[in-house]
């Protein structure tokens, strides 16, 4: 087997080089699709690779279907780029590399271990967070025109052990910039597809969310970092149905007149 790493980025040179250096023993290549970085992004992109590509964002599916199709090999290991691969997961991965090939499996899928504000989460729904990321391009695809973007796999998928460790967000107002931007897109793809502003859900939907993560899922097993991601996480579900809502009102405003 051979593997070709993708990542998509936007202004990670704080991210992007942990990454890559998590990939040298793994890939047998790298590539990076750019969504016009403002920063030292694709610098840091080309000490691991030359295959860095610019790419204006249209969705995180779009972007990754793109990287895959500039792959010089049929197996794609898809990280981002605040992810990294542990050194148990590498020796998984270099094990499959070595081993015979397995026709019959078109995907792998691996846990996924948060960093959030500078601790590991073990709990809050968060853990152990499995994710598909290494595939056959030729039997899989990612799909999602906004957010929550999803590889659909045409095959059998295994597990491997080992862990994804995924950086995430460092500090509350950073947090409170993802929520503002992951809502929005939330918002629009909801609209694309009909959905309609609750009062209902508005009211109900963030209480009970944050019982669900604080209670059931054990966020409270993690401290103050549960007690926050259980607070963001009711404030996602009540700022997405008022953006729905805002799309709605804006649709119904016709051009030329007052709203």
């Amino acid at each position: 087997m051979r593997i070709s790493a993708t990542i998509i980025t936007l202004n990670e040179e704080k991210n992007l080089r942990r990454a890559c250096e998590s990939l040298r023993e793994i890939a047998d290549e790298i590539i990076v699709v750019d969504s016009q970085s403002q920063d030292c992004t694709r610098e840091v992109a080309l000490e691991f690779t030359p295959h860095v590509f610019m790419h204006p964002f249209k969705s995180y599916s779009e972007q990754k279907n793109l990287a895959a199709s500039k792959a010089s090999h049929p197996w794609i290991l898809s990280i981002d780029a605040d992810e990294c691969l542990s050194d148990g997961l590498k020796q998984s991965l270099l094990g499959l590399k070595s081993g015979p090939a397995g026709a019959e499996v078109a995907a792998y899928r691996f846990a996924r271990r948060a960093n959030y504000l500078g601790g590991w989460i073990q709990h809050s729904g968060w853990y152990p967070d499995y994710k598909i990321r290494l595939y056959d391009r030729n039997r899989a695809r990612w799909v999602g025109e906004y957010v929550h973007e999803t590889l659909v796999v045409d095959g059998p998928v295994e597990s491997l052990p080992g862990e994804l460790l995924h950086y995430t967000v460092l500090s509350i107002s950073d947090h409170v910039s993802r929520l503002d931007r992951y809502t929005t897109l939330a918002a629009r793809q909801s609209a694309s597809v009909g959905k309609r502003f609750s009062l209902m859900n508005c009211l109900l939907a963030p209480p009970l969310t944050f019982l669900k993560s604080y209670f059931l899922q054990g966020g409270l097993l993690d401290g103050w970092r549960g007690l926050s991601i259980a607070a963001f996480a009711s404030w996602y579900v009540f700022l997405k149905q008022v953006k729905l809502r805002e799309i709605q009102n804006s649709d119904r405003v016709l051009p030329g007149s007052n709203p």
